[in-house]
């Protein structure tokens, strides 16, 4: 409530003597929260609280100013506190894709999202964002054996289950970072889209890198929180190669390969994703996002059994999940 009040206080300094109501816009799986700001003459802006000693202002009013130059549509900084880690922004709407996608009109958001994506792509210079290096790229697959494996499922793996796990990551780091690199939004999913004009308003884009090109395309298509079948996945890996060719973006010339590193990263994506859900529950008290959880079990599942290389990965995901009782194996 304190913060709230600091809020108000601010947001009454930068508009004396203009009324204004909030309301609770959307919070996210960190710290930040975001309000509307409602005022009397129907005008309505987003106001962003950071604690800071959570988050920090400052990658997401420089990215913000990436996307305004290269003329995607994300949320204009009208004013910042950054010792109080608030900031106020224009008001993308309150709709976003994952709102209201759905099969009928799926064909023209992505199209839309791809487009965004690949002039996000094409602005791309080396030394200016933070490189998805070996060292974060590993960080986050750890999150896996900590939270998901130890925390949520409370089991320990032995030598031999850590040497598999271990093997697995070290083969996706490889495959990562054989990857060219550009400008990750790394959170490219419908949630973090917005319906507005130009499409798609931009949000969430606050911890952008410089890394695989093959990263946003897997958030698109391998979402957090809808699944689609592997035919549209497959459809959207496919526009979305033949746009950046034309376009000269660095993606191989064989769609098998890229397809390959398209899964590949994706794996890497959901094994964090499955330790931040499980971390989210048990260290910030946030449960909502466990349930999705089986979502990027499968996606896992299904990228393992393609490929002979994580045979053993499969193994060792059947004995967490309890199924080697179906297949009778043992390491």
């Amino acid at each position: 409530m304190q913060r709230q009040q600091q809020l108000e206080r601010w947001l009454t300094s930068l508009f004396p003597g203009q009324p204004f109501s909030l309301t609770s816009a959307s919070s996210d799986a960190s710290f930040r929260r975001y309000f509307r700001a409602k005022f009397d003459d129907g005008r309505t802006l987003i106001v962003m609280d950071a604690p800071p000693q959570h988050e920090d202002c400052r990658p997401f009013v420089k990215v913000a100013g990436m996307l305004h130059e290269i003329g995607l549509n994300a949320p204009q900084i009208l004013a910042q506190d950054l010792e109080q880690g608030f900031l106020l922004l224009s008001d993308l709407g309150t709709q976003t894709f994952l709102d209201v996608i759905d099969e009928s009109n799926a064909d023209g958001m992505f199209r839309d999202a791809t487009d965004a994506l690949i002039q996000w792509q094409l602005a791309s210079k080396p030394d200016v964002l933070p490189a998805y290096d070996e060292a974060l790229l590993r960080r986050e697959l750890n999150l896996f054996p900590e939270w998901y494996v130890g925390r949520h499922l409370g089991m320990e793996l032995d030598d031999k289950q850590k040497q598999v796990l271990e093997s697995a990551f070290a083969l996706l780091i490889k495959s990562n970072l054989a990857q060219p690199s550009v400008y990750v939004h790394r959170d490219f999913m419908p949630r973090n889209l917005m319906v507005s004009t130009p499409s798609p308003g931009i949000l969430d884009f606050q911890d952008a890198v410089y890394g695989p090109i093959s990263y946003d395309v897997v958030s698109l298509f391998k979402d957090a929180f809808i699944s689609w079948e592997e035919e549209r996945v497959l459809d959207g890996a496919v526009r979305y190669w033949e746009k950046a060719k034309r376009a000269g973006l660095p993606v191989s010339q064989d769609f098998g390969e890229f397809y390959r590193d398209f899964e590949w990263m994706g794996m890497q994506r959901h094994f964090k994703v499955l330790g931040i859900f499980a971390r989210i529950n048990y260290r910030d008290g946030k449960p909502k996002y466990l349930a999705d959880t089986p979502r990027f079990m499968e996606y896992v599942r299904k990228v393992a059994q393609r490929y002979n290389a994580f045979g053993l990965l499969l193994k060792l995901l059947d004995q967490l999940e309890n199924r080697q009782d179906e297949t009778g194996y043992t390491f």
